[in-house]
């Protein structure tokens, strides 16, 4: 992925010295803040179609002035080395206040006040999604695939139905504080659009009140509520929409497995709290298990 990072960077003429490691998940997301930019490297062939997405989605976000990140200036198309796709972003530095849930609230009542694009999008599909992953997985044992392939079937119908009976909008589909920036205007705006789709607005508000209940946090869901104006656990869709959030956080792990000792740790111990229909067992989140200098092989 550093090497990756590099080559597109000097293919764009631009220095590295200064280059950090912000993320190595589904992506490999470099920040070069010398050179203002951020570069986002899928780490599978299977996402390319995403950075496709991801990058028409921001030329319509940039049209409409919409509460997103934007691409980098002049370089507004995929760029593809070695056979990996790698998206290039303006760099926002960090500065106070830090993006509160409040802020997402908000972004996010925008976010859905917004037209449908003019080009196609995927619909809301986590079931989809997660067999996907389940196909790239070289660290996942049997018992633990079969396992997820139950609890995808025992979705599918749910999750069709939900689509199918609610007004579709544009939704980001990983809304959570830490997708959010602060410019130096001091506007919140969204980044990482990988998930954005087509599906029930409901779908923006999970990751709050999921990531409340596992990850221990207090009130933040109540805060993003308020500044929201509905209260997601309250919906008739909510333990839908629920375990399809878990699902979703579980199923990020899998093409990871094989890489970190970390994350294959962290990945079995939600499963099996989910084997065990217990909902108290409180998650470490994965980003912080592929931090630089865990796994990952940098300093």
């Amino acid at each position: 992925m550093t090497e990756a990072m590099r080559a597109v960077a000097t293919g764009l003429g631009l220095p590295v010295q200064d280059a950090q490691l912000l993320q190595l998940t589904n992506n490999a997301v470099f920040a070069l803040p010398r050179a203002g930019i951020v570069i986002r490297i899928a780490r599978t062939h299977n996402l390319r179609d995403r950075v496709t997405k991801v990058i028409g989605l921001a030329h319509w976000f940039a049209e409409i002035d919409a509460p997103t990140i934007r691409l980098a200036p002049n370089v507004d198309r995929q760029v593809v080395v070695g056979g990996m796709s790698a998206s290039v972003w303006r760099y926002v530095p960090p500065q106070p206040p830090a993006p509160t849930v409040e802020d997402l609230g908000l972004v996010l009542r925008e976010l859905h006040t917004l037209a449908l694009p003019r080009f196609p999008l995927p619909v809301w599909d986590p079931v989809g999604d997660a067999r996907r992953r389940l196909a790239d997985a070289e660290g996942l044992d049997s018992r633990d695939r079969d396992f997820l392939i139950e609890w995808c079937d025992r979705l599918d119908a749910p999750i069709t139905a939900l689509n199918g009976t609610t007004d579709r909008k544009l939704i980001h589909g990983d809304a959570h504080v830490g997708n959010l920036l602060r410019e130096p205007s001091g506007r919140a705006v969204m980044c990482d659009f990988d998930a954005t789709c087509l599906g029930p607005w409901q779908v923006d508000l999970v990751a709050v009140a999921v990531g409340e209940a596992r990850f221990g946090s207090s009130g933040l869901h109540r805060a993003l509520a308020d500044a929201y104006g509905f209260d997601v656990t309250a919906d008739p869709c909510w333990p839908i929409l629920r375990d399809a959030r878990e699902l979703k956080m579980i199923a990020a792990a899998v093409p990871l497995l094989a890489t970190s000792a970390h994350v294959a740790a962290e990945f079995a111990k939600r499963l099996q709290s989910v084997r065990d229909h217990d909902h108290d067992l409180r998650w470490t989140p994965f980003v912080d298990l592929t931090r630089p200098g865990r796994d990952t092989g940098m300093a």
